[in-house]
């Protein structure tokens, strides 16, 4: 079979080929050195040549990171079987960061204290648990986070005098502090959201007479629409 093409088909691909190989050498470079710079070329004619040269394989596939299972949402089927506990954090008008501290019974999701203050250490979460076990009672295990404050020597060693169990949620569930998670949710979404704080003393002030509100007059749709209170009392 005779060979049509002409001369300048052949020129072309001369050229084709030799473009080519200038693109080739330019990726081999850029993915080693500039990742992230663009190109001139068509990117169609880019790709294809990126594939021969095989540079897509060079990509690691991200390793599926194993959690272990999560372990189930503890029901509590008595008051003071388990407390849950958390921190929240917002600013005020000036720009200072303030954090809340929220203690919560799981059996009536009835808050038990609201701490508010520019740093809440460890001492001070101890001190928050002491007031509230003076008038409530002490409770079997509270259940908290991996932080700082609840990871602490301090706060350990009195929970162990207090023959109090700290139940620590597995790191990424935090579905296993439900309880006070989506107390947490209420908390911003009712007030804290909404309001602009100008000090400490304004924050507390209105987290002191919303927690009343909430434990005694707000229905709760987790509990079936009663009351914290109201929960207690049928528990009696």
């Amino acid at each position: 079979m005779q060979d049509v093409r002409g001369e300048s088909d052949y020129r072309y691909q001369a050229k084709a080929c030799q473009e080519n190989a200038i693109i080739a050498d330019w990726l081999l470079r850029l993915t080693s050195a500039y990742r992230d710079w663009g190109f001139a070329w068509n990117h169609k004619r880019v790709y294809r040549i990126y594939r021969d040269l095989e540079l897509n394989l060079r990509i690691k596939p991200r390793e599926r990171i194993v959690r272990e299972a999560p372990e189930p949402l503890a029901v509590p089927e008595a008051v003071n079987q388990t407390w849950s506990m958390d921190f929240m954090h917002d600013q005020l008008a000036d720009g200072r960061s303030f954090r809340m501290l929220n203690v919560l019974d799981d059996f009536n999701r009835q808050g038990l204290a609201m701490e508010v203050d520019i740093s809440l250490p460890a001492a001070r979460v101890i001190r928050s648990l002491e007031q509230v076990i003076q008038w409530r009672g002490k409770p079997r295990a509270i259940c908290c986070g991996n932080g700082p404050e609840y990871i602490s020597g301090a706060l350990q060693a009195w929970a162990e005098r207090q023959d109090i169990a700290l139940l620590y949620i597995q790191p990424g569930n935090p579905q296993q502090n439900a309880y006070i998670e989506r107390y947490n949710r209420t908390v911003r979404y009712a007030w804290l959201a909404s309001n602009l704080f100008n000090d400490i003393e304004q924050v507390q002030d209105i987290a002191t007479r919303w927690l009343w509100t909430y434990n005694h007059e707000r229905p709760n749709m987790a509990l079936g629409g009663i009351t914290p209170m109201q929960k207690l009392a049928l528990a009696a």
